[in-house]
């Protein structure tokens, strides 16, 4: 029983970080895409734009004063009829430049026809609070979200407006990038993150989304209780838990413009882990059968990476003490030895070697989604929205238990 137990735990390790991506890639290659095609209007008024859709783009703003004059002025070049947009810029209590640069940054030249309403909120709330509160003053077709520090490609509305002629369409996700990534490991973890996303699709919906942006109907909007972690992964499966579809389209790009150090990336990621378990209780239901697909890649893709860190564990120990009675356990245990020598050298040489930077990159990040578990199921307490690290003025300003 031991042995069964142990070789399980292995073999679910090896399968969510290689058996189940190379499952999405067959998968995918067989899947047959149904993007529209989308013709540009080139900031020309035309006769059409009356059958597109309303969209209100919202960006929740936390002492932002490195990003914000970016961001406007890239909401004022989107592609889409000014008459069919809106854009709010909801400042969370700032303490900082943000409200004053951008209110001086609307009254420029470039920005006079963008219609842009700045929301000052004395206090301090929290981003779902936020969320909740400025959703429900909306009235649009379409919710669009995004962080300050993302820009947005300037099709990105249209070509969203274009896929929602699909009636059971409910969200529709960007392809998420960094401008400089602050590690290998951490541009190799988002380039696989976005491949994973855009196959995950082909199982009928992609789970979750990038905060960076994505946009979803208005009409399916339901308000996010309070302590919601990782609010960009609750609020559109949400939406999929109620029937609809959500995609991701790579023509609609988020450039991420803020570096993380190794500081702030460690504990967004503790963050992120602790979300995961929260999620994996609050949509357990999306567990079941019924949902196929879906459920596949949510137990694949989400349930596995909240145990994985216990698994892992496992699975080492228990090769370590079978060892001595089979060989293909002290076979297992050495691979897995090797592996964890070579993160250590990586750790302590800091190499330029890609493959162990990757390496160190993932096992750290199993490390901070056992201690990001660990603080939700025993530790958790409610804390203010505030940056990660405040010195950098960083985005991940989430409503969040503190660590």
């Amino acid at each position: 029983m031991i042995e069964l137990i142990i070789t399980g735990s292995i073999l679910l390790v090896i399968y969510h970080h290689l058996g189940y991506p190379l499952i999405l890639k067959w998968v995918q290659r067989h899947h047959h895409a149904n993007d529209m095609f989308v013709i540009p209007r080139h900031y020309s008024n035309r006769l059409s734009d009356k059958n597109l859709p309303t969209i209100t783009l919202i960006i929740p703003a936390f002492n932002e004063q490195q990003w914000i004059t970016d961001k406007i002025l890239n909401c004022a070049a989107l592609d889409y009829p000014k008459d069919k947009l809106k854009v709010i810029i909801s400042c969370d209590g700032c303490t900082d430049k943000t409200v004053s640069l951008a209110q001086q940054i609307v009254h420029e030249k470039s920005c006079c026809d963008l219609d842009i309403e700045i929301r000052d909120y004395e206090e301090n709330r929290g981003k779902v609070a936020l969320l909740n509160a400025v959703i429900d003053t909306v009235d649009s077709d379409l919710v669009a979200l995004s962080d300050v520090s993302a820009l947005i490609s300037l099709d990105a509305l249209l070509i969203a407006a274009a896929q929602f002629k699909i009636k059971k369409l409910g969200v529709i996700n960007s392809h998420y990038c960094l401008l400089t990534p602050g590690s290998v490991g951490e541009a190799s973890y988002w380039q696989y993150q976005s491949k994973i996303k855009q196959a995950e699709s082909s199982f009928g919906s992609t789970l979750g989304a990038h905060g960076a942006f994505y946009v979803f109907r208005r009409k399916l909007f339901k308000s996010l209780a309070i302590d919601t972690i990782n609010d960009d992964f609750i609020l559109p499966m949400q939406i999929v838990a109620d029937g609809y579809v959500a995609k991701q389209d790579d023509r609609i790009t988020s450039v991420e413009l803020e570096s993380a150090d190794e500081s702030m990336d460690w504990q967004r990621r503790v963050r992120i882990a602790a979300g995961n378990l929260q999620q994996l209780i609050r949509l357990k239901r999306m567990l079941l059968p019924h949902y196929g697909g879906i459920a596949f890649t949510f137990i694949s893709g989400k349930a596995l990476r909240v145990l994985m860190p216990f698994l892992m564990i496992f699975s080492l120990a228990g090769s370590l003490l079978l060892a001595p009675f089979h060989q293909i356990f002290l076979f297992l245990a050495l691979i897995q030895v090797s592996i964890y020598l070579l993160v250590f050298i990586q750790i302590k040489l800091q190499t330029n070697n890609k493959l162990l930077k990757v390496l160190l990159y993932l096992v750290n990040g199993h490390a901070a989604g056992m201690i990001g578990a660990w603080t939700y199921l025993f530790k958790a307490n409610h804390s203010p929205w505030k940056p990660v690290n405040s010195k950098h003025q960083s985005k991940e300003f989430h409503h969040e238990h503190s660590i």
